[in-house]
């Protein structure tokens, strides 16, 4: 028995990869299993190659696979593009209809099953997925209850007609297979779960679960790959408590209604992906200018411009540090894990009211997209902090306004909402006195901007870095952020294999860098290695900028709109030492 392994499913965008996918995780994480999701899908509506890839574990897993176990190919091209994942002995469930070939050099076994004249004779070629899923299935051995579960749950609003022919294609596809093989493979029989239940969920599901614990009420969007998903979330969820989701004309309007919610009072957000932050740099910057509480989400991409609007990048960190004119203050985090995307959010919207600033999430492909397994969220964690938010305004003299950007010793001003008495203040876009009327002295704009950019002296993110550093001097120290994490700490397991010394640092708190806090690990490190999604190095150039060490840091770049492979990290690693 096994204790994990990797499953593909491919075809043309549009003829069920995706639902093949959901439902055969589904079952499995009813089992208990940990699972992690690495979604390959074409900017296309439909027509394009696609495939879906499953990690299956009994522990805990973060990262895909380098090998493949099972591929699921609905065409040749999904044979030919995926094939060479197998490891020997690897197995191929194709559709028949096409008269399969497993390409030359490539050690599998292949399993051509009638595929789509099944699912015709039992009504419509859309069945064929559950052909397909009921034959990998079965060659696992893994229980059909189960499985038909989670068909029931799938197309249960369809009513029973459609659920009974559904499950009646599960199981011809499970019959014919395992005919073909004699029965269930016993090389790719797994360990039995744990059993028990975990939440499995994309980031952006996670980011909008989030948001409405932090209590988020209102969000206003425009839809964007691969943003679009916490939009569609909270569509379906915020009306349930008393919220909405706007859906607005393109992303400056998106900003602007969120700065204008924000002043109201209204916990609100906006999420986008690189060109739409690109659109919404001058309203960061008002936020900024008016201390005003926003919080926008980043989901990478492939860029410049539309790019590789699918594909996974972690381009856009220079551009969420640097992108506004002018100077002003704003703290960006990133989450690292699905639990990360949750409570990260409830930390956002806190920062955002405690310091009076755009807070950006800023999240890649992978992590917004890509389904994992996740321990239940920990509800007694959330915690509510508006800052210094002002509920009862002290009477004032005839004439005078609230001091709304009050000079004080933390740089933090009182703040005040539309309606609250003696609270009338101005609020402008330009330089301004602590009334809000606008105002070029030159003496008020330093004291202004000094009173702007140091009330985030006192920042404590939860999470800064997240540190495994078993060693004093370790040989290597190994740096990522993002999604990173998970393929980083597979690597260190085969290096250690080796009797190689690694620490790992996922940094979270990319804004303002937490210089101090990983100054003493880079002192320590024999070597560091830094390992991010572009093209430019721009972690490593952050790190080097603020805390120095340039002659001993090495940079790991990956931009072919792929996430690293940990055999990737691993080899890199090794050649530094």
């Amino acid at each position: 028995m096994i204790s994990q392994l990797s499953w593909k499913i491919g075809g043309q965008q549009g003829e069920g990869v995706e639902s093949t996918d959901r439902i055969f995780s589904t079952a499995l994480n009813r089992l208990g299993y940990y699972l992690y999701g690495y979604r390959h899908f074409s900017s296309r509506i439909k027509g394009g190659h696609t495939n879906n890839k499953i990690r299956i574990s009994t522990h805990p897993i973060r990262a895909i696979s380098d090998d493949l176990d099972i591929l699921v190919a609905f065409d040749q091209e999904s044979v030919d593009l995926n094939a060479g994942e197998l490891r020997p002995g690897g197995v191929i469930v194709a559709d028949a209809k096409f008269n399969p070939v497993v390409p030359e050099g490539v050690d599998a076994r292949l399993f051509a099953v009638p595929i789509t004249a099944m699912a015709e004779e039992l009504g419509t070629s859309l069945m064929k997925n559950m052909v397909a899923s009921g034959a990998s299935w079965a060659l696992l051995g893994l229980p059909l209850d189960v499985f038909n579960k989670a068909v029931e749950e799938e197309f249960g609003r369809k009513g029973p007609a459609i659920v009974e022919k559904n499950i009646e294609a599960v199981k011809r596809g499970a019959e014919f297979v395992l005919e073909q093989a004699g029965g269930p493979l016993d090389d790719f029989k797994l360990e039995d779960a744990d059993g028990k239940q975990k939440l499995f969920m994309i980031g952006n599901e996670a980011i909008g679960l989030g948001s409405i614990a932090a209590g988020c009420r209102l969000m206003s969007a425009y839809p964007i790959t691969p943003a679009s998903e916490i939009m569609e979330y909270l569509i379906k969820k915020l009306p349930k408590f008393g919220g909405t989701v706007v859906q607005t004309e393109d992303e400056i309007a998106a900003v602007t209604m969120a700065i204008g919610a924000n002043y109201a009072g209204v916990r609100t957000m906006t999420a986008s992906a690189g060109p739409g932050l690109s659109l919404m740099m001058e309203a960061i910057g008002l936020a900024g200018m008016t201390e005003t509480p926003l919080v926008i989400i980043n989901t990478q991409r492939g860029g410049p411009s539309t790019g590789l609007p699918t594909k996974q990048e972690q381009s856009d960190l220079n551009a969420m540090i640097y992108g506004t004119h002018g100077e002003i203050p704003k703290i960006v985090i990133a989450p690292a894990s699905i639990e990360d995307c949750f409570y990260d959010m409830i930390e956002a919207f806190n920062l955002a009211e405690q310091y009076q600033v755009p807070v950006i999430v800023m999240t890649d492909l992978q992590l917004s997209l890509g389904k994992q397994s996740c321990e239940q969220f920990d509800l007694n964690k959330i915690a509510i902090d508006r800052g210094k938010l002002v509920t009862e305004a002290p009477e004032l003299e005839q004439h005078q306004l609230f001091k709304r950007y009050e000079w004080t010793e933390d740089g933090i001003s009182p703040r005040v909402l539309p309606g609250v008495k003696h609270g009338i203040h101005h609020v402008t876009g330009v330089e301004h006195d602590e009334t809000g009327r606008p105002s070029e002295n030159a003496d008020n704009r330093r004291r202004m901007m000094d009173k702007r950019l140091n009330k985030l002296d006192g920042l404590q993110v939860r999470d800064a870095l997240r540190i495994d550093a078993p060693h004093d001097a370790p040989d290597l120290l190994v740096i990522g952020m993002g999604s990173t994490g998970g393929t980083i700490d597979q690597a260190r397991a085969w290096l250690s294999d080796d009797s190689i010394k690694t620490n790992h640092i996922t940094i979270r708190q990319i804004h303002p860098f937490p210089t101090e806090q990983l100054f003493p690990y880079l002192r320590a490190a024999k070597q560091v290695v830094v390992l991010e999604n572009n093209a430019t190095a721009q972690l490593a150039g952050q790190i080097k900028m603020n805390a120095g060490f340039a002659d001993k840091i090495h940079s790991q770049l990956k931009y072919d709109g792929n996430p690293f492979l940990p055999s990737e990290v691993y080899k890199a690693c090794k050649e530094l030492v």
